[in-house]
């Protein structure tokens, strides 16, 4: 840049929230899950996994936080690559919220669930506690916080659940399977709290209309590579793409019909 001219140079554009790159795995019994995936997420993007069971959607999750290694390829969450140097801070940025969330609340209270992963990152007094208040509140849980967990709903463990992951301030947050057993009222909550946070979303789900209720984007990986990645309606109202893929929308439901959305947004 001429040192005469005083136009600021633009601030250079944040890495993505996600970049992999050529990702291929297999596990040691020789079973290829991945063959070559490349998936760039961008920051506060909510993007949708979809395939079938066996497409390797769990395989390339268990990358983002380096609990799989050893493939072929590149992972890196905010610029930051996925290696073992760097694994205590992917933790970090990549928050997964299980299932089932029973794999992830095992403490006595709602607010001690909250509490572990950031007081086992070193925090501390009214810092502690104004993380666990904070992440209560994003997902309307702050009531609760003496509950015993094993006392709530599954709905509201589930919420508990992500409470617990964005008490470490994610970069982004991979959600297994987000609406699974939950009834109507639930699922239409977890929604509005998910459309409500600051956060990158990748969301695995075999729940076609959550997907577009709250993804505008989706990618449809199959036997382990990406077979498309566009709007998430304009994928659902491919009828061969989604026959190819054996995704099947639930009967009745029409993908060309705009969704009506709760009033507050």
């Amino acid at each position: 840049m001429d040192p005469v001219t005083s136009t600021p140079s633009p601030a250079p554009a944040p890495a993505p929230s996600l970049a992999v790159a050529g990702l291929a795995y297999a596990y040691p019994d020789g079973h290829q899950a991945l063959f070559g995936v490349d998936l760039t997420v961008g920051r506060g993007e909510r993007v949708a996994l979809l395939g079938p069971n066996g497409a390797g959607k769990t395989t390339l999750v268990l990358h983002l936080n380096g609990i799989l290694t050893g493939g072929v390829g590149s992972v890196a969450v905010a610029g930051l690559p996925v290696e073992k140097r760097n694994l205590a801070e992917i933790r970090r940025r990549v928050g997964i919220v299980f299932q089932d969330p029973d794999d992830q609340l095992f403490m006595p209270t709602v607010r001690e669930d909250v509490a572990f992963g950031p007081a086992a990152a070193g925090m501390r007094g009214a810092e502690l506690e104004e993380r666990v208040r904070a992440a209560l509140e994003q997902v309307g849980m702050a009531d609760f916080a003496d509950r015993p967990p094993h006392h709530l709903s599954f709905g509201q463990r589930r919420r508990v659940a992500v409470a617990t992951v964005l008490a470490m301030r994610p970069e982004i947050l991979v959600l297994d399977e987000p609406s699974s057993n939950l009834d109507p009222a639930s699922r239409r909550e977890l929604a509005d709290i998910l459309r409500s946070l600051d956060v990158t979303v990748l969301m695995v789900t075999h729940d076609l209309p959550y997907a577009l209720e709250l993804c505008p984007r989706s990618v449809i990986l199959s036997e382990g590579v990406i077979a498309a990645d566009g709007r998430t309606q304009d994928l659902l109202c491919d009828e061969k793409l989604m026959r190819a893929h054996r995704l099947e929308l639930p009967f009745g439901f029409d993908p060309r019909t705009p969704l009506l959305t709760h009033p507050s947004h």
